[in-house]
């Protein structure tokens, strides 16, 4: 998702998510949003993107995703991805992704895996 939102990006859904769940997952439209504009690209099956489309895929923020979002992660099932937002609620905002290896359940192996995917910004 991109354009007018807050954290645009890209989000895994979930069979019957909606365009709302979407939204919302990255963080909202803008003030400046024109609904109006909204536009939707379903790509084939296999579509290869043009020379320079490709984008840099954007990392899960550990301060701002819900568990759902976190258990896209490799090796992040239900239970860890509670886990995460059950250590920030009760921790506060992550500083670092050095953190996660606090989150009990998370060790070195699994931190590896994802270190390179998620970030810690505000």
């Amino acid at each position: 998702i991109g354009g007018a939102i807050t954290s645009p990006g890209f989000y895994p859904l979930k069979a019957g998510d909606s365009i709302e769940a979407l939204i919302q997952a990255a963080g909202g439209t803008t003030t400046s949003a024109d609904l109006s504009g909204l536009k939707l690209y379903f790509s084939e099956v296999g579509e290869v993107s043009e020379v320079g489309e490709e984008e840099e895929p954007q990392k899960i923020n550990l301060n701002r995703a819900e568990a759902w979002l976190l258990e896209a992660l490799p090796g992040i099932g239900e239970t860890l991805a509670q886990r995460i937002v059950d250590y920030r609620h009760q921790n506060g905002p992550f500083q670092n992704i050095n953190e996660l290896i606090k989150v009990e359940g998370i060790g070195t192996a699994t931190y590896e895996q994802i270190k390179h995917l998620v970030t810690v910004a505000n």
